[in-house]
């Protein structure tokens, strides 16, 4: 669990209920369910009708990564290419392949296959990093799914302004009803810009740094395989792969 993404959105929604009580209002005030199915309900759709049903079906999955990003063992991942590359220096390619546990991610299987199928070093390269490419613009593509909620949610607030400000001057004669009216329009702008700048530009952000840490842990596995192709030193090769971790 990211207990940073918890504390992040703990302290910004007291931030908002706390400047509200502090500034004589009531948290009740803030809660009207009118503009919250306005801005979310009108800025869920908003994505839907611009994106591809497979790319919205990503966003909502790699949404998770916000709260639980999947980690990447990159020590782990040192320790395991310097095994692959000391067992190819001792019993060849056809050694190591014996050892290839399927269960491992695809992504580093097929390099480890096509290492042991003996292709050359940068015909490796050139085929992982084109796959690796593709994945990422697909999750960064699912990723600003968010990005473009957080861009249509202030204009939502706004239309929530309106309709809230039209049922005012609907009920000019009722004054008993014009409070709820009033109160929809100004909560509609707040759930508009808040949930903008609070929710969907941070989600964004996130993952996408999310994406970053695990393309150059799969480059960093690239590269280990690819010197492994190259025959260079197993110490070397360690040493390479050591500046991909971070302290």
């Amino acid at each position: 669990m990211d207990r940073l993404t918890f504390l992040g959105l703990i302290i910004a929604i007291a931030a908002i209920f706390g400047g509200q009580l502090l500034e004589g209002g009531s948290v009740d005030a803030l809660l009207d369910w009118a503009a919250f199915v306005i801005v979310v309900g009108g800025s869920v759709g908003a994505v839907m009708v611009q994106s591809h049903i497979k790319t919205f079906r990503k966003a909502m999955r790699i949404l998770t990564w916000v709260f639980k990003p999947p980690m990447q063992p990159v020590e782990e991942g040192v320790t395991k290419v310097t095994a692959w590359s000391n067992l190819a220096r001792r019993e060849g390619l056809l050694g190591l392949e014996k050892n290839i546990d399927e269960s491992i991610d695809p992504f580093i299987l097929k390099g480890l296959n096509m290492l042991v199928d003996g292709n050359e070093p940068e015909a490796i390269r050139k085929a992982l990093y084109v796959e690796l490419d593709v994945q990422d613009k697909e999750l960064l593509n699912a990723a600003k799914i968010f990005e473009s909620m957080g861009g249509y949610s202030p204009t939502l607030g706004i239309v929530g302004a309106v309709l809230g400000l039209i049922h005012v001057m609907g009920n000019l004669s009722n004054p008993e009803l014009l409070g709820s009216g009033i109160a929809t329009a100004f909560v509609a702008t707040i759930y508009g810009v808040g949930f903008a700048n609070l929710f969907f530009i941070p989600i964004y952000h996130k993952l996408r740094a999310v994406i970053a840490q695990q393309s150059q842990y799969r480059e960093m596995i690239v590269e280990g395989i690819a010197c492994i192709a190259e025959g260079e030193n197993p110490r070397v090769i360690e040493g390479k792969l050591s500046g991909y971790i971070t302290r």
